[in-house]
C-alpha cells in the first residue's frame, strides 16, 4: 500500500522518514525494531512542544522537519503554521495567517482539522475557511488562496473537518457543506484551481483519498451516501456507489489491488444506525472497457467506528468505536476474528507495524495489540497526565445545552492524530506535539 502511494505523490519508496498526508499517506515502511513499545510520561517521552492556540490536525513530517497548523483568538482570527525539528522539537519557523471568514471560536465547531500535505518542495496548509497557504520546507511564502472568496461562503453547523489529499502535482480539496459543494484540483506549485466537480450538498468530515486501481490513481470519496471514485486529472466522476449510509468522518484505506476499507458511523445520536450496520467492510473496484465498477466483497456488519478510519495489518482489518470496542476480521473472507474492548476509544487512526497495532486512546492512553488472530495487549502506555502538558485558554461559555456537553468533551486534552517518523510517535493534542522515542 505505501510504495503504490509513494509512487503517485512523487515521493521515493526508499525515503523512510516522510509521513506526508493525512493517516500516512504516502509513507514508507516503518521498522518496529525502532519504534518504542513502552512509554509513560516520565520515559521515553523525547520531548513536548507547545503549540500557539488549538489545532485538531495531525503532523506531517519530511526529513527531520514535522509541519503542524492551529487557530487562535475569540473569532478565531489567526491561523498557525508551525515547522518544528523532529531531533529536539526546537521551533525552525512559524508563520500566521489571518482568516478571511472568522466565526466563534468554539468547542462545538472544527478548530484547524484539516490535515496539511507535505511534499520535496513544499508544505500546504489548508483551514476550514477556506484559507490555503503554501511554504517552501525553509518557510518562505509560495502562495496563497482564499477559497471562500470563489467557492463559499461555507455553510457549516460543525465547521469543515476533511483534509486534502495529493498526487504528485495536485491538492484535492473536498468542500462539503449545506451550501453548494465541490471537489476542487488545486496546483500544487501555484495554487490554482485545475478542475471542480461539483458535488451534492451534505454534512460529513471524511477525508479524500488517493485509491490506486488498476495502476493508476484516484481520488476517492467516502461521504453521507455515496461512495465515489474520480479521475485525479480531469475531475470526471467514474463511478459511483449508492448502497452505503453514516460514512460521514472515516476515511477510505487503500489495501491494494483496488481495494479499500470504509466506515460508517450510527452518528451522533444513532441517526444512521441502520445504514451504518451493513456499511462497513472491503470494496472493489474493477473495470471492463471504459466502464467502472464498485462492488462490496464484504460487510463488517458489527463494527461501528466513530473518528479513527479502519486499517489492514499482516491481512487483517481493525475498526474500533467510541466504547474502545475493536473488531478484527480477515481481510480476504471477510471472517470476524475477534471482538473486544479496550480501556479507551481512539480518535486517530490506529498503526500496525511489525508484530504490533497501536491505538491511540483519546485521553492519552494507547494501547499496544500482538498482531495477528489473538486478542493478546502487549502493552498500556500513559502519555501524559495533569502535570505534562501546557494548560490551553477556556473558550467562552456555550449557552444551549447540547454545546456544553460537547465543551466538557473536547475542552478536555484530546489525542487527534498521529505521525510516524523512523524512529518516533508524533502525537498530536490541541495545543502540543508529543514525541514518544
Amino acid at each position: 500500500m505505501f510504495y503504490f502511494l509513494a509512487i503517485w505523490i512523487g515521493l521515493s519508496a526508499s525515503t523512510p522518514d516522510a509521513w506526508p498526508a493525512f493517516l500516512g499517506a504516502g509513507a514508507g515502511p516503518r521498522d518496529a525494531i525502532n519504534l518504542p513499545l513502552s512509554w509513560s510520561p516520565t520515559e521515553n517521552i523525547a520531548w513536548i512542544k507547545p503549540i500557539p492556540g488549538h489545532g485538531q490536525s495531525s503532523p506531517v513530517v519530511w526529513d527531520n522537519r514535522a509541519f503542524v497548523t492551529s487557530v487562535e483568538g475569540p473569532e478565531k482570527n489567526t491561523y498557525h503554521v508551525v515547522c518544528l525539528n523532529t531531533t529536539d522539537g526546537s521551533e525552525l519557523w512559524h508563520k500566521q495567517i489571518t482568516n478571511s471568514a472568522p466565526e466563534k471560536n468554539s468547542y462545538y465547531i472544527s478548530r484547524a482539522a484539516p490535515t496539511p500535505v507535505v511534499d520535496e518542495h513544499r508544505v500546504i496548509a489548508f483551514f476550514e475557511s477556506g484559507d490555503c497557504a503554501a511554504y517552501d520546507h525553509a518557510g518562505k511564502k509560495l502562495w496563497t488562496r482564499t477559497l471562500v472568496k470563489d467557492e463559499g461562503p461555507f455553510v457549516a453547523e460543525f465547521g469543515l473537518g476533511a483534509s486534502p489529499c495529493q498526487t504528485e502535482s495536485a491538492m484535492f480539496v473536498l468542500l462539503e457543506h449545506d451550501g453548494p459543494s465541490s471537489l476542487l484540483a488545486i496546483d500544487k506549485k501555484t495554487g490554482a484551481t485545475l478542475w471542480k466537480t461539483p458535488r451534492e450538498p451534505r454534512r460529513s468530515w471524511s477525508s479524500p483519498a488517493i485509491i490506486e486501481v488498476e495502476g493508476k490513481p484516484q481520488v476517492v470519496v467516502s461521504s453521507a451516501g455515496t461512495v465515489d471514485g474520480y479521475d485525479p486529472e480531469t475531475g470526471k466522476l467514474l463511478w459511483s456507489f449508492e448502497d452505503v449510509g453514516g460514512n460521514t468522518s472515516t476515511t477510505p484505506i487503500d489495501i491494494g489491488g483496488g481495494r479499500f476499507l470504509i466506515g460508517a458511523s450510527p452518528g451522533r445520536n444513532g441517526e444512521n444506525a441502520g445504514s451504518a450496520a451493513d456499511s462497513n467492510g472491503l470494496m472493489q473496484v474493477t473495470r471492463d472497457g471504459d466502464t467502472w465498477t464498485a462492488t462490496r466483497r464484504w460487510t463488517a456488519s458489527k463494527a461501528t467506528p466513530t473518528w479513527a478510519s479502519p486499517i489492514v495489518h499482516q491481512g487483517l482489518a481493525y475498526w474500533i468505536n467510541r466504547s474502545g470496542v475493536i473488531y478484527c476480521f480477515d481481510v480476504t473472507t471477510g471472517e470476524e476474528v475477534y471482538t473486544e474492548r479496550i480501556k479507551q476509544s481512539s480518535w486517530a487512526t490506529p498503526f500496525g507495524v511489525g508484530n504490533r497495532v497501536y491505538f491511540f486512546g483519546k485521553d492519552g492512553l494507547v494501547t499496544v495489540l500482538a498482531a495477528g488472530r489473538e486478542f493478546k495487549i502487549l502493552a498500556e502506555n500513559t502519555t501524559w497526565n495533569g502535570d505534562t502538558l501546557p494548560a490551553e485558554a477556556k473558550l467562552a461559555e456555550e449557552t444551549s445545552e447540547e454545546r456544553q456537553r460537547a465543551a466538557a468533551m473536547f475542552s478536555k486534552p484530546t489525542l487527534y492524530g498521529i505521525a510516524v517518523t523512523d524512529d518516533a510517535f508524533l502525537l498530536r493534542v490541541g495545543n502540543a506535539v508529543i514525541c514518544v522515542r
